[in-house]
């Protein structure tokens, strides 16, 4: 059987439609990831932030940073 153009950008543009709740998804638990690593550093005492050789400046400048950074 043979193909057309037209058959093949609908193809094209369903495979991409279908991709965008995967990268949605993805970005979405990315964002968890982040959120949750910086409500535990942000719960670090000093001792432990200098074991992870981590200065409160480089605290505070994470912990400034949008969710989405």
């Amino acid at each position: 059987m043979e193909r057309t153009l037209s058959s093949d950008f609908v193809s094209e543009s369903s495979k991409s439609q279908a991709a965008l709740p995967l990268r949605v998804i993805s970005n979405l638990l990315l964002w968890q990831r982040r959120m949750s690593s910086r409500h535990q550093l942000a719960r670090l005492d000093p001792r432990l932030l200098a074991d992870a050789g981590i200065s409160e400046a480089q605290r505070f400048a994470e912990l400034s940073k949008p969710f989405w950074r």
